[in-house]
């Protein structure tokens, strides 16, 4: 069987790994990645460009893509690949709309009853906002209804210090036409501790993966701006040390009755369906969707998944998804990433990455956002790369993550607290704190 993999990241790397040996790979990608490119065939170009990704996967026969990005599920890239009798593990794009467009995810949740929503409002202008605000008189998280890579989203008492701030966010998201559209939703800030539930869909049947939880702030102890996501960490048993089975199988319930309101709606959602929740103190509630896997949180999962990942996807494409298994050890991982990320970091430094000696310490590396060139790699002004570990205990794949990041060399930095017990325990006793 052929295989495309669509995509540049980390999360393509991931996807990658999983495939290599199963099927003959290829890959297409805006820069080249070093990892993806060692195992694959490969054409540079941007993943955006449909036409370019319909006639690149029809010169080489390909029998099945996996879509990595969200942006080219947006352009259609699944609808142009189905009409050529190539089947996609990757949402339609009225179905990847769960994450496109979050006015048309909310409406879902209010229209279909589904559980776990929040407050929210659409707005177009700036005499609504103030009035809602003012009258909600509560912290609020403002978000840009389109997409804008994880870094649109602003939260009333964080990166907005009062309703002023929120007010005028508002009016820039409006005003620019921030994510493509002139609107702004405006949600009540839900305060507790955030995770992530994955899981593969093929289109009626759903086969959740272990609960990891990112670290969306750069610097160590939650400080800073919020980024792509600068490491996150998976525990065993599927669980966190501070979600419970109830509250996880609460959160599955919650994709499956999502995806039964989509396929209802649009027609069926297949592919990989990242949820992401905040666990309150009466239960989680659904910040957002992604309609792809998650990165940094597909390393994690991929990592630990002991199923055959190419039947898997046959298993999505065809719609008769039977599961997924994986093994019961706890993950960490650390991105590390160019001085200055997010917003200044200078692009094309040369990065050196030892991959042996970080396999000797029992980590694994997925490059991201770099480009290799002439045998070098250099960054850019996004994440580099990935570094992995597996163990027994969360503990333990810390100290093994946390040691191998040594042994890249640049002008980078990466958050050292991702997976510390000082910072898990914090976690714990927020939540035991919630529920007094």
């Amino acid at each position: 069987m052929k295989i495309l993999v669509v995509g540049t990241g980390a999360r393509e790397h991931a996807i990658c790994k999983a495939i290599e040996g199963n099927a003959e790979l290829y890959s297409l990608m805006s820069n080249k990645n070093p990892g993806i490119a060692r195992i694959s065939k490969y054409q540079i170009g941007s993943e955006n460009d449909i036409e370019l990704v319909k006639k690149y996967a029809i010169q080489n026969n390909i029998d099945m893509a996996v879509i990595g990005p969200e942006a080219p599920l947006e352009k259609g890239i699944v609808d142009a690949l189905e009409a050529e009798g190539i089947g996609c593990v990757g949402p339609t794009k009225e179905a990847a709309k769960i994450e496109t467009d979050k006015v048309f995810m909310r409406n879902l949740f209010e229209n279909y009853k589904i559980g776990g929503s929040l407050v929210y409002r659409v707005f177009d202008n700036y005499e609504d906002i103030s009035n809602f605000i003012d009258d909600f008189g509560e912290d609020v998280v403002i978000k840009p209804v389109g997409l804008t890579g994880g870094k649109g989203v602003k939260i009333m008492g964080e990166q907005l210090k009062d309703a002023e701030e929120a007010k005028n966010y508002s009016k820039e998201i409006i005003d620019t036409k921030m994510g493509g559209h002139a609107k702004v939703v405006i949600e009540e800030r839900a305060i507790g501790e955030e995770f992530t539930v994955q899981a593969f869909v093929d289109g009626k049947n759903i086969a959740p993966m272990p609960a990891v939880q990112d670290h969306p702030y750069a610097f160590d102890g939650d400080e800073g701006p919020i980024t792509g996501g600068m490491g996150s960490y998976s525990d065993k048993g599927g669980l966190l040390p501070f979600l419970d089975q109830k509250a996880y199988d609460e959160s599955v319930k919650i994709m499956e009755e999502t995806v039964n309101a989509i396929n209802k709606e649009v027609g069926p959602y297949r592919g990989f369906l990242y949820g992401q929740f905040m666990l309150c103190k009466d239960g989680p509630k659904l910040i957002e969707y992604n309609a792809r896997f998650g990165d940094p949180e597909a390393m994690n999962v991929l990592q630990l998944l002991q199923s055959n990942f190419v039947d898997i996807c046959e298993g999505i494409v065809d719609g008769n998804l039977k599961g997924a298994k994986f093994s019961d050890k706890a993950t960490v991982c650390k991105y590390i990433v160019p001085k200055g990320y997010p917003g200044n970091a200078v692009p094309d430094q040369i990065i050196d990455v030892d991959e042996r000696k970080i396999n000797e310490a029992g980590a694994e590396v997925y490059y991201a956002a770099v480009n290799e060139k002439d045998g070098k790699v250099y960054s850019s002004s996004s994440r580099a790369l990935g570094i992995v570990s597996v163990a027994d205990s969360i503990e333990e794949a810390e100290k093994l993550c946390e040691n191998a990041t040594k042994y890249v060399k640049g002008d980078v930095y990466h958050r050292r607290d991702v997976g510390t017990t000082e910072l898990i325990q914090k976690r714990i006793k927020h939540m035991e704190e919630l529920k007094k």
